[in-house]
């Protein structure tokens, strides 16, 4: 099957309008924000762990940040005591998680910099949220849509592999696909699509065998179409 750069099938919705393509994306959204009712995997009790948390699942999985952090959190409840703790700690504590001196040295540079910028308060605004260090627009949009009930697009590896894959977008840049998915659908969805596309993308629309015949919004994907019309 010839492919498009962002993984979709080429020429698959061609000729599509721009309002199809947006009645597609509600039909999509409405079906998956049925089918995955849930947020996000990583756990937390408010937007400071929660923040320390997405950093740490950089290259990890939801699970093995889920084990260290209640370890690191008793011993580190807030923004001044991991400012403030010695790194070889918390090396320890957050080892499994991978690339842990960088990861030390991201949580604790964060935090230290929630400390002295905003008085140990994850800051609300988007601005204020990728100033901070190692703060990207995944991660800000994620602390602020399932950790301040603010609306945001979670722009990671799945959402985008699955965009992608369900030709939403032609874009390969984060902030581009983000956009251009932000212009399909209201603001009122994007938060509970986002953690319905990431669920989709780990259950069924895997990177390596996507399984087009078992998903919910078969109909509604271009990729899906190709591949089962092509036996792949």
């Amino acid at each position: 099957m010839v492919m498009k750069k962002n993984g979709a099938a080429a020429n698959a919705s061609a000729g599509e309008s721009s309002e199809a393509r947006r009645r597609r994306a509600r039909r999509v959204s409405r079906i998956l924000r049925r089918t995955y009712h849930m947020g996000t995997a990583l756990k937390f009790r408010n937007p400071f762990e929660l923040l320390v948390a997405t950093i740490l699942s950089a290259q990890a999985t939801d699970e093995a940040v889920n084990e260290v952090t209640p370890r690191l959190f008793a011993r580190y409840p807030n923004a001044a005591a991991l400012a403030g703790a010695g790194p070889a700690e918390v090396e320890a504590i957050v080892h499994k998680t991978g690339f842990f001196r960088q990861k030390t040295r991201s949580i604790m540079n964060c935090a230290r910099a929630l400390a002295e910028r905003h008085g140990g308060r994850v800051p609300e605004s988007m601005d204020d949220l990728t100033a901070l260090p190692g703060v990207g627009r995944k991660t800000a949009n994620l602390v602020r849509a399932c950790a301040m009930g603010r609306p945001g697009l979670i722009v990671d590896t799945h959402f985008k592999r699955v965009a992608g894959r369900l030709d939403l977008t032609a874009e390969s840049d984060p902030d581009k696909i983000e956009a251009d998915v932000a212009a399909l659908l209201p603001e009122e969805e994007w938060t509970d699509f986002s953690n319905a596309l990431i669920w989709h993308g780990r259950r069924c629309c895997s990177a390596r065998g996507p399984n087009c015949p078992g998903c919910p919004v078969l109909r509604d994907c271009p990729y899906g179409q190709t591949a089962t019309a092509e036996g792949v």
